[in-house]
């Protein structure tokens, strides 16, 4: 069964140290927090020299590994062997090199901690291997956090931290950042240089330290689409043109076909209150309004057609049919349609 990240640094900072972890999956931010932490936890900083042995995958067949995980630690309790990309182990996925883990697995030496970060790739649920590894190991699977979620695990984030966040600024960068988490907390970290006591973060401190604008984002361009705030929408659109490097247009694109994709299940569900958006379509319930209200301005039909805007603005960003246009006037021009 596997571990969540949460309970595995749990008893992580309570000092249980278990003889193999295998850690894998697309999001490389949990993975990077728990190998972190047992390398710089687990073994005394005066024994490392000795008894602490980091190998990177690329260059380390799994003999080799194992090899090491099988020596006894050097006048100390214990050794630790840490795998860094482990994906890349050249024999992975060899049925020899499989062997030589199961016979590891089914017989660790208790003084070792075995630790396999393997990153961006899972195994193969069906296999022998992961079976037993899912017995035998600490097991972790390191899943990206949903969308929906987004919001709510960087108001923890900020909790774990000793501050807080207001919604507002919480959804302001979970919108402009998305759910790379390395790039999130990499971002959050160099405003909280700044402060030494527990602070309440609000969309003022987002825009002043990290630079994103509070009245000029895609997340209030959605948003102004979504109310019709004609006004609003071109005051962003304008000034996106300004800042195109800032503000590229194909990630635009997807975001537009993505919040009307949520608008259209919105129709397909036949939902009847605000208050059933949320579990619906995944978003949090703060976003829960928004699309309440952009499903009473777009009916299923506009919808339709504001996908057929966003395909055409694509292809004519690849050169097809734009004629003399600009990026930002095939911008311009798709937003205009989805208003109209």
């Amino acid at each position: 069964m596997a571990h969540t990240p949460e309970a595995v640094l749990k008893d992580l900072k309570a000092n249980k140290f278990a003889p193999i972890y295998f850690l894998q999956g697309e999001e490389p931010y949990f993975i990077d927090l728990i190998s972190d932490y047992i390398e710089k936890n687990a073994i005394p900083e005066f024994e490392r020299g000795f008894n602490q042995l980091v190998l990177y995958g690329k260059d380390s067949p799994m003999n080799v590994v194992l090899s090491n995980a099988r020596k006894f630690p050097m006048m100390a309790e214990r050794q630790l062997v840490l795998v860094k990309e482990a994906q890349s182990i050249p024999d992975w996925g060899k049925e020899d090199a499989q062997k030589l883990l199961m016979g590891y697995l089914a017989n660790p030496l208790p003084s070792t901690i075995l630790v396999f970060a393997h990153k961006h790739k899972k195994l193969d649920g069906r296999s022998a291997l992961k079976k037993e590894l899912d017995k035998k190991a600490v097991f972790v699977e390191s899943e990206k956090v949903k969308d929906w979620k987004l919001i709510e695990w960087v108001e923890g984030y900020f909790r774990s931290l000793g501050h807080q966040i207001d919604a507002k600024a919480a959804q302001l960068l979970a919108n402009s950042i998305g759910n790379n988490l390395e790039v999130m907390t990499n971002e959050v970290g160099k405003m909280l240089i700044n402060f030494t006591e527990p602070t309440t973060f609000n969309a003022d401190h987002i825009s002043r330290y990290i630079g994103i604008n509070k009245d000029y984002n895609n997340f209030e361009l959605t948003k102004a689409i979504g109310f019709k705030d004609i006004a609003k929408a071109n005051q962003i659109i304008h000034y996106f043109i300004q800042n195109p490097k800032a503000h590229p247009v194909i990630p635009i694109f997807s975001l537009f076909y993505t919040y009307f994709s949520k608008v259209a299940l919105i129709h397909k569900s036949g939902l009847t209150s605000e208050s059933q958006v949320a579990s619906a379509i995944g978003v949090h319930p703060v976003a829960s309004k928004e699309y309440w209200v952009a499903a009473r301005n777009y009916n299923l039909g506009k919808v339709i057609d504001v996908f057929g805007y966003i395909r055409e603005a694509d292809v004519r960003f690849k050169g097809v049919d734009s004629g003399s246009m600009t990026e930002g006037e095939i911008l311009r021009e798709l937003v205009y349609k989805i208003l109209h």
